[in-house]
């Protein structure tokens, strides 16, 4: 699985721990979510299947999968971890955002929590077609082992995802140090008395796992990793589907055949597992709509097939590519067999995927330790907001605000959808369209005021009046730099914030700022 277009705490930190005892110690992170916990692989495992569709972070447009549209869309496995492509050993989201910038720049943390808020949750995916998986790029065996659990004990998650495809999927040296890290890394957990449910999400065709992937399943197995499950990409099959043959079909042909593997990788990992267990150790993953694979498209009645089938045989999990694309196209997307990272392609009409194919899928247990529970319990009597614990400036009846920008209100984060001054952010309204106010979620532990973008004294001229300004020109306004979007003369920029559109100046973002500086030399 991929995004279609290629973008490029605080106790003693658990990876601290890590590296500072060998690896080998006992972890101290409270879980957040619990996809299923699963019992050993030498024991029956659990029949309870659950649903999570997968959600693209840092697809265009911003997915907010923190409002889900329904609760089928309550569970989402977040996507995709990769190396960094300045730090191989650092994680980052789709090579674009460190974890912090993803917090800063995408609110990620805060939308979790908002998730969370509303009896939601989050796993989290590593890997995927694009990027460097971890272990591709990170050659420490210590480091990649920190690198992993980073992002485990940051979101507070007991179910992570490798996505493993491609060149990742076919380095079989990284799959070693895959293997190896992970075990490291669940051991700790369990030894702390928290489970760490690992899956490994891998191509398919009608016939089953690649040599490849069969090798990535017994590489982890070999190293002694309890692994909770293989999901199988039943997508993109290529050749290996017939004329005529459904989606649906193709994708129970698949299922089966990755049955059939598995049962033999455990028996030669001197594991033997009953057929029921072994179909709970497995997952599917079908791309809804039009797939990579021209005329390969996944429509709804593929979706209840496939729902049918995975009930009758206990399928352990279903899961779906992705959430963000869970909407028809629309009327100004012309080109349906262009695959969109935003929509299905096919008519949907009031029906969503991820309500057809969760359906039965009721087994997720999300427990209280999340993101917002292990942030300070608020009375509702005292929801005093506090300057210096607020990430943005507390929202006042006399300000105007443009749109997109950001206040906080009752210790809750607000961004608004349009210019407005005077509207209550946490007003009661009946619909989303009465309130200019979107939530985004709480106001988290530990938080500061954002730092206002600045530049040194003189890097810029204060604005003039009299002075003529080109296209490009920087000023600065109040201590606030502006850049001209079009010629002119005695346009205060101070007009930008009741009229955006008609200003001639735009106030430059920190990251602008810092990109010019480099510019600059």
């Amino acid at each position: 699985m991929s995004s279609i277009t290629d973008r490029d705490g605080r106790r003693l930190s658990l990876t601290r721990v890590l590296i500072a005892a060998g690896l080998t110690v006992v972890l101290a992170a409270g879980a957040f979510f619990g996809l299923q916990s699963w019992a050993s692989a030498q024991v029956q495992g659990s029949r309870e299947p659950w649903f999570a569709g997968y959600v693209d972070v840092t697809a265009t447009p911003n997915f907010a999968f923190e409002t889900p549209r329904s609760d089928s869309a309550k569970v989402a496995v977040l996507s995709f971890i990769v190396a960094d492509k300045a730090d191989p050993c650092r994680p980052s989201w789709g090579g674009a955002y460190t974890l912090e910038t993803a917090s800063a720049s995408l609110d990620l943390d805060r939308r979790i929590a908002r998730l969370q808020q509303q009896g939601g949750g989050v796993a989290i995916s590593f890997g995927g077609l694009l990027g460097d998986e971890l272990s591709s790029a990170c050659t420490d065996p210590t480091k990649l082992a920190a690198a992993y659990e980073s992002v485990i004990s940051r979101y507070k998650v007991t179910t992570i995802d490798l996505d493993v495809e491609s060149s990742n999927l076919a380095n079989t040296v990284a799959g070693q140090r895959r293997a190896a890290a992970l075990k490291t890394v669940q051991d700790a957990h369990r030894a702390s008395g928290n489970d760490l449910a690992i899956w490994l999400t891998l191509p398919t065709s009608t016939e089953g796992l690649s040599s490849d992937g069969t090798s990535a399943v017994a590489q982890l197995l070999g190293a002694g990793v309890d692994l909770a499950g293989v999901n199988a990409m039943t997508m993109d099959f290529g050749s290996s589907i017939t004329a005529g043959e459904t989606m649906a079909t193709a994708a129970e042909r698949a299922l089966d055949a990755t049955h059939r593997q598995l049962a033999t990788l455990y028996k030669r990992a001197g594991i033997t597992l009953t057929d029921a267990t072994i179909w709970s150790k497995i997952g599917a993953t079908p791309m809804l709509g039009q797939n990579d694979d021209a005329g390969q498209i996944f429509g709804l009645d593929d979706a209840r097939q496939l729902n049918a089938y995975a009930l009758a045989r206990h399928v352990g999990r279903m899961s779906v590519w992705s959430l963000n694309r869970d909407a028809p196209c629309g009327s100004n997307y012309v080109d349906l067999n262009r695959v969109s990272d935003a929509c299905s392609g096919v008519a949907q009409g009031n029906d969503r995927f991820a309500d057809l194919l969760s359906a039965g899928f009721t087994g997720s247990a999300i427990r209280a330790a999340s993101l917002v529970t292990t942030a300070e319990s608020i009375d509702p009597a005292s929801i005093a907001d506090v300057p210096a614990t607020s990430p943005y400036a507390i929202w006042s009846v006399d300000s105007s605000y443009l749109k997109g920008t950001k206040i906080v209100w009752h210790r809750n984060v607000y961004e608004a959808k349009w210019w407005t001054r005077g509207a209550l952010p946490d007003d009661p309204v009946l619909n989303a369209w009465e309130t200019p106010w979107t939530l985004i979620g709480p106001v988290l532990p530990g938080e500061t005021p954002i730092p206002v973008p600045t530049v040194p004294a003189g890097t810029y001229p204060d604005w003039s009046g009299t002075a003529i300004y080109n296209k490009g020109s920087h000023v600065l306004f109040a201590g606030v730099p502006y850049e001209a979007k079009w010629w002119n003369q005695g346009e205060s920029p101070e007009a930008y914030s009741s009229s955006p559109d008609s200003s001639p100046w735009v106030p430059l973002t920190q990251d602008e700022i810092a990109a010019l500086q480099v510019k600059a030399g």
